[in-house]
């Protein structure tokens, strides 16, 4: 199939067309074009990276200086791989100025550019793997290049209209992709569809200390699922309800501090798993209810349709060191209600002495820390590296090091998940990519703090980001360690990840590499957090001079001739009119006489004489 053929399709058809594939089916028609088409691209380099040999590339030395990152290049030069469709192109589109020679690709190292064949880079094909996640993380940096740059904010505040003493799920203490209706009382997955098996969370915005307090959740409706094949080695839909503390991740369950009831029949408290109480279906209203009492002790209980299932957990108040408890929802391919009306009836009766959340006065309530209300208050941390360098490594521990600061970190990995093949998660990784991007649209748009886990080695991509979060205090941080030290990172990333680059698309990672400046308009600050700046531009300078040797040529496209139309006359002034000849002049000579189309001014015209 080819552009023109995807850009006559019907609206209809291109939707339907994007569902097969498991793509979104919503917008305007030229993104329906866009993203169906990249589909076709991607499905033709399968194809024909399955029937291209690897090819190796003689390399001829380099100067000595290099000789101590010898074995780091080694690993990039081994059976190259002919992407001979979406390869070569983006690796023609990539060629500007400012995404210097503009390519793709990855990590080589040494002194000399081997072809020496490495066993952790062999082809995706031979290994069994996937592309990887940085294949299409790269790809769609390049969409970045045709994108319209951002329009500014025009300094509108990101606060949420709420009154504080509402209870209400908390947009800033909730996942990104997770959608609230307008009430603030009811949430599903924003990707349910493409992303089935994505679990999605949120807290209320009111936690408490004493008391006997409880609220309700209905389980309101699964999420069916459009693609039947998804159906298949995984559970449909799942939820989890129960209470968390703010400095726990959205995951609930799965910290120490985090208790929940899940929908299978079991609770889970720091990642552990007993049989509990029974299996939740549609309809059915899960009622959660802390008890502190006076002793010093905490007892959680859940109910089921009004039901007492028994209490789950128990414990001293000392365990949460005067943190507060919050009411807390997870779930996958569903969508939940909280009821949270303190006028409304309770959907089952409340256990005697028992309050719901939403009717405590408002001083038996700690309300949650306030996100920024402005966007000067929030700020955004772009990561800059190859893959395998180390940032997600380093923003994990930034959190952890500034949990004040509650930070998001936005990356493709929130949206896979294990068990599955690897076709499908070569789906699910593109798809990933593309929802990650409309994630960092909306968190532009949100209050809160966010660090952005991708490659972003192009600058076309860095800049187009960087505008969205106009306002933002914006902050670039370049993971760039030394060639020894990637080397050994990457082999480990793609051992635990279980993901194999293709050789032509990590050489052009390293050939479009630019790495930011420390003056910008676009940034506060850029830190170097491995190799000084310096350094890194000159091993950067070292990578691409070797991959450049390494990639296959870009074949040249023979011009075809433009085929004219005949003209009905030729280029030019009109010829001039033949002269008419009679017998009018002396001595009888024949002397010439204008046609219509000539005039007196005609050389031989002899009207006038005529005349006398």
């Amino acid at each position: 199939m080819k552009l023109a053929d995807v850009k006559k399709l019907k609206v209809a058809e291109l939707r339907s067309k994007l569902k097969e594939v498991g793509l979104d089916s919503k917008g305007l028609k030229t993104e329906l074009v866009d993203r169906l088409w990249s589909a076709v691209q991607d499905g033709l380099e399968e194809e024909e990276n399955t029937s291209l040999h690897t090819k190796q590339h003689d390399s001829s030395p380099i100067s000595a200086a290099l000789t101590d990152t010898a074995e780091v290049r080694d690993l990039a030069v081994t059976d190259v791989e002919v992407n001979a469709s979406c390869g070569l192109r983006e690796y023609r589109d990539s060629g500007t100025q400012t995404e210097s020679d503009a390519a793709q690709s990855a990590p080589q190292h040494g002194s000399e550019c081997s072809t020496k064949p490495v066993r952790s880079f062999q082809s995706a094909e031979e290994t069994g793997g996937g592309r990887g996640r940085a294949f299409y993380e790269f790809k769609e940096e390049i969409r970045y290049k045709r994108a319209k740059s951002p329009q500014p904010p025009e300094g509108r505040d990101l606060s949420e209209e709420w009154d504080e003493d509402q209870v209400h799920l908390n947009p800033p203490d909730s996942h990104l992709h997770f959608e609230l209706s307008s009430d603030g009382c009811c949430g599903k997955p924003r990707f349910w569809n493409q992303f089935p098996s994505l679990w999605s969370g949120c807290r209320l915005s009111h936690g408490v200390l004493q008391g006997n307090v409880g609220f309700e959740v209905r389980l309101e409706r699964k999420l069916l699922n459009t693609q039947p094949e998804e159906q298949e080695d995984m559970e449909t839909y799942g939820v989890r309800v129960g209470w968390s503390v703010v400095e726990d991740s959205l995951l609930l369950g799965e910290d120490g501090l985090s208790f929940a009831y899940d929908g299978r029949g079991m609770k889970v408290s720091g990642g552990k798993e007993e049989e509990f109480g029974e299996v939740l279906s549609e309809g059915d209203i899960i009622g959660c209810y802390a008890s502190f009492s006076k002793d010093g002790s905490v007892q959680l209980s859940f109910h089921k349709n009004g039901r007492f299932m028994g209490v789950a957990f128990s414990f001293s108040t000392s365990l949460l060191e005067s943190h507060p408890l919050f009411p807390h929802v997870l779930c996958k391919s569903c969508s939940l209600r909280i009821l949270l009306d303190p006028s409304a009836p309770p959907w089952y009766p409340s256990p005697a002495g028992f309050t719901p959340i939403a009717a405590l006065p408002a001083a038996q309530r700690l309300q949650s820390t306030l996100s920024p209300s402005t966007r000067a208050e929030c700020e955004v941390l772009l990561m800059v590296g190859f893959p395998g360098s180390g940032k997600t490594h380093w923003a994990r521990t930034h959190i952890r090091q500034h949990p004040e600061k509650h930070y998001r970190l936005l990356g493709t990995e929130d949206f896979l998940c294990d068990g599955q093949s690897d076709g499908q998660r070569d789906i699910r990784l593109r798809q990933a990519s593309h929802c990650l991007t409309e994630l960092i649209k909306l968190a532009a748009q949100t209050s809160g703090n966010y660090i952005l886990d991708q490659n972003n080695i192009l600058f076309s991509a860095r800049r187009h980001k960087l505008q969205l979060f106009s306002g933002f205090r914006r902050k670039v941080v370049v993971v760039f360690p030394s060639a020894d030290e990637w080397k050994k990172r990457l082999m480990l990333h793609q051992t635990s990840e279980g993901e194999q680059i293709p050789q032509t698309a990590l050489l052009k990672l390293q050939v479009s590499c630019t790495l930011p400046e420390e003056q910008s308009d676009l940034t506060e600050e850029v830190q170097y957090v491995e190799l000084p700046q310096e350094q890194a531009q000159t091993l950067l300078q070292e990578y691409k001079d070797c991959a450049r040797r390494l990639l296959p040529p870009v074949p040249t496209q023979k011009k075809q001739p433009r085929m004219y139309k005949k003209r009905p006359y030729p280029p030019g002034p009109p010829p001039p009119a033949p002269l008419k000849f009679s017998w009018a002049g002396r001595n009888g000579h024949y002397v010439s006489k204008p046609s219509d189309l000539h005039s007196k001014h005609t050389p031989g015209y002899c009207g006038d004489k005529n005349k006398n």
